[in-house]
Formats: structure tokens, sequence, C-alpha cells
């Protein structure tokens, strides 16, 4: 794979350390930084996992100055999910949150991404250059056609998340033929504002790095949000078709910034 420090490689996690070291980033990242939780949240080794860790694939990003046996050498994280993965899994961990039969119906072959996440020494480094090179990789490996996952904001009042919801409602949501769609109690219309009461360039501004990068590549987004008490964020549905990932991320990841 694509590196650019030499220092830092990226691969698909080989040994259980790699793997761990994952969930140990996304235990820094998700419940310490974030203060999110989970049912198999394990605080007493600090390990971040649910059910789908065992049936994914984990890209890694690891500082090779750093010793594997210390679970700490793991400084960026992509899980990623193929649909032969999510049917021994028993479904994607999207459909938790989503009705995702728009995206299953479409024929395509599906990547759903989650978990995705950089230790903060390592933002605004190449480390998210690199993780997305990794990542295109992939999915030219497998040829996968349509990418999604659960993106978040962090936090559940909906209060100050009007203008990028709204935003996002107004501006990139989905087709029909591929829009999932929040389910449940826990779903939160995003039309939270009128369309002449968004300001754009406040809702641009709040948008989480990730949301925005997916959004400058052809992103789309599913039919409401869901609010995840649990792990303290609101939750959206990114959709990107792959064939606008090859041509176009190389010119949003090509300086070593990391930033979208």
């Amino acid at each position: 794979m694509i590196s650019s420090d030499p220092h830092l490689d990226i691969r698909l996690a080989v040994d259980e350390a790699d793997k761990l070291g994952a969930q140990r980033l996304r235990y820094r990242v998700f419940v310490e930084e974030l203060g999110g939780s989970g049912t198999m949240v394990d605080h007493q080794h600090c390990l971040e996992r649910d059910r789908f860790d065992d049936f994914a694939d984990h890209l890694v990003l690891v500082d090779k100055r750093r010793d594997p046996a210390r679970l700490d050498h793991v400084v960026g994280a992509y899980r990623l999910m193929r649909a032969d993965a999510a049917q021994r899994s028993g479904g994607f961990y999207s459909e938790t949150e989503f009705d995702i039969s728009p995206l299953r119906q479409s024929g395509k072959r599906l990547l759903e991404l989650g978990r995705s996440c950089v230790a903060p020494q390592f933002r605004g480094t190449v480390a998210m250059f690199m993780l997305w090179n990794g990542l295109a990789e992939y999915v030219h490996r497998h040829g996968l056609e349509l990418m999604f996952g659960v993106a978040s904001f962090h936090g559940t009042d909906p209060e100050p998340l009007k203008q990028p919801l709204a935003y996002l409602a107004q501006e990139h949501l989905a087709p029909h033929k591929m829009r999932a769609r929040a389910k449940g109690e826990q779903r939160l219309d995003m039309a939270l504002l009128a369309p002449d009461e968004i300001d754009r360039k406040a809702a641009l501004r709040a948008l989480p790095a990730l949301i925005r990068a997916y959004l400058r590549i052809g992103g789309c987004v599913g039919d409401g949000a869901w609010v995840d008490r649990a792990f303290n964020t609101i939750d959206v549905c990114l959709i990107l078709d792959t064939s606008r990932l090859a041509p176009r991320y190389a010119a949003l990841y090509g300086r070593p910034s990391g930033k979208p």
C-alpha cells in the first residue's frame, strides 16, 4: 500500500495486536475524548468494540516506532465491511440505525465504512491522506461500487446542529433510488429550518471534517438522522458511488495536510 511517511505504515490488520490497537485507539477517541459508550465497551482494558469487529477488515495506520505489545502503535483506523462479511455478522452496523434497503436493492457491490478515527497528535498530518490511499486501494482490489456508513455529529442535542442538518437535508439528500432512511423512535427529521433560514457558510463551518470531505467528492446523505444516546452522537448515513473516489480523492488529499 502507498506510504508517504517513513515512520508510518498503512495496511489491513495482520494480527490480533493490530485489531486490539485499533480498538484501543477507538476507545481513546470515541469514549475518552467524545464521551461515547456501548454494551461491549471494555473499560478495564480500554477497548471500544462491538459485535461487528470480528467480521470486518480493519484498515490501520501504524507508527512503526511504537511497540505493538503496548497497543498504542495504531494511530489511524477504518473498519471496512463488505456484503459477504455483513451476511456472516447478521447485517451491516448501519442497519441498526437506518433502513438501507435501497442500497441493498441497487445491485451494486457494497462497502460499509465505520469507526474512522485518527490519534489527536496525528491530525493535520499525512495520516488521513494515507488512510484514504489505503481505502482507495481496497475499493479497487475488491471491485466495490457503493460506499456508505454512519457519520456523526458530537452530542445529542439537535438545537446547535440545526444549520448543518438542515443544510444536508436541503442540499445533499441522496437520490430516491439510494436514499437510506433513519428508523425507529430515535429518528430525527433533519429539515429543522426552512430553506430561507439556512446560513450556508455557518452550516459548512459546523460540519465535521469527515462529512465535508465526503460531500466534496460527491457524497450524499440519507433521509433523517439518528440520535445515538449511548455513543453521544447524532448520526447521518453517508453514501458515495466509488466511481467518484478514484479520480477525485487525490485532488482532495494530495497535499499532506490530512485536512479535507
